[in-house]
């Protein structure tokens, strides 16, 4: 999926300045939205096809795979099992919207699975040492919150590439966790936060409704405001936007914070599902928020994609690996099918955008 209607329909007249985009809101975003037409004068319905295409044809994917798993297997499509893949995918989910947000905006953070264990295990410290609950929790997210800070402002003010400044801080994360607990799980937590994990609210598991929660706000706050539309305009063009009047560092820094705010979410899910909190949790798991967003169509290259198409990736994700284990099918194989999906959603991608050009 790509940026929204508006922006795409814009990029062309808008690059006669400062070679590239102004910020969304702008008078000739206005002016070219109201007259109905896209790039290259294209009518305005060409676009909306475009734009949502790429999310049908993956939403048509996991319902295709849905239904040949269930042909396989019948124990697949069961109110139980459907639940179960629900919850085991709101981990992945819930992290891959943070990296929907960096790579939609051209960055990328490898970080994001030693952030899950760093503020696991902060969490759980706290918790063990008789922290009430609640600033327990508040501490965790803002542990995540702190490292992506210091993600954006490595970036930003320090001028490093992404992969380089995320790459580092996944090392000192990881280093940073087992140093906290002297490489020892910390375990036992009480009803009350575990609740997170085993709790129910109308017969769905909590785990479930938080996605809900976040992937609903998530999608809210990148199509319906201005920060949104700012993740989309550094992302297609960071020069021109800051040309433009857009704050692109402080922007990108907020990027990468909330990121990590997810990912501690996401540790908060899982240290209360597993009832421990290890400092070796979390790896590979960029690995898996990644394919989850480039499946759903976020582009890597930045300026594209949604977190809705992110969601339907990532149960994509939880999907196959269910029906896989349903069918005894080795782990070893299970990763081989998985690189290979992802493989063929990013072929499907390119090929999808060289026929809009």
């Amino acid at each position: 999926m790509d940026a929204p209607p508006d922006l795409q329909a814009n990029r062309g007249s808008r690059r006669e300045k400062a070679g590239g985009e102004v910020p969304p809101g702008s008078s000739s975003l206005v002016t070219s939205a109201a007259s109905g037409t896209t790039r290259g004068g294209a009518p305005r319905g060409t676009a909306f096809l475009a734009h949502y295409a790429r999310q049908f044809g993956t939403l048509a994917g996991l319902v295709g795979l849905s239904v040949v798993l269930w042909i396989l297997t019948p124990h697949f499509l069961t109110v139980s099992n459907l639940l179960n893949v629900a919850q085991q995918t709101s981990i992945n989910a819930v992290i891959a919207v943070g990296l929907t947000f960096v790579i939609i905006s051209g960055g990328i953070d490898l970080s994001v699975g030693s952030l899950v264990a760093f503020a696991g295990v902060v969490l759980a410290t706290l918790l063990q040492r008789g922290v009430p609950v609640p600033i327990a929790l508040l501490a965790g997210l803002l542990t995540g919150f702190g490292c992506g800070v210091v993600n954006g402002l490595l970036i930003t003010m320090g001028r490093l590439p992404p992969f380089i400044a995320t790459l580092g801080m996944m090392s000192v994360a990881r280093g940073g966790a087992l140093l906290f607990t002297d490489g020892r799980p910390v375990s036992g937590f009480g009803p009350g936060f575990r609740w997170l994990a085993t709790g129910e609210v109308l017969f769905v598991p909590v785990p479930i409704l938080v996605m809900v929660a976040v992937y609903a706000m998530a999608h809210f706050v990148l199509r319906r405001t201005r920060f949104g539309r700012y993740v989309f305009a550094i992302g297609g063009n960071p020069e021109a936007a800051l040309l433009s009047g857009v704050p692109v560092r402080f922007h990108q820094t907020m990027v990468y914070g909330l990121s990590g705010f997810l990912s501690a979410m996401a540790a908060m899910l899982l240290t209360a599902r597993l009832n421990s909190a290890q400092p070796i949790a979390g790896i590979n798991y960029e690995l898996d928020a990644i394919a989850a967003t480039v499946i759903g169509g976020t582009s890597l290259m930045g300026g594209q994609g949604s977190v809705m198409g992110t969601l339907i990736g990532a149960l994509i994700m939880g999907v196959l690996r269910n029906g896989l284990n349903l069918l005894n099918v080795s782990s070893f194989i299970q990763q081989l099918v998985i690189g290979a999906v992802i493989i063929v959603a990013v072929l499907i991608d390119m090929a999808l955008k060289q026929r809009r050009r």
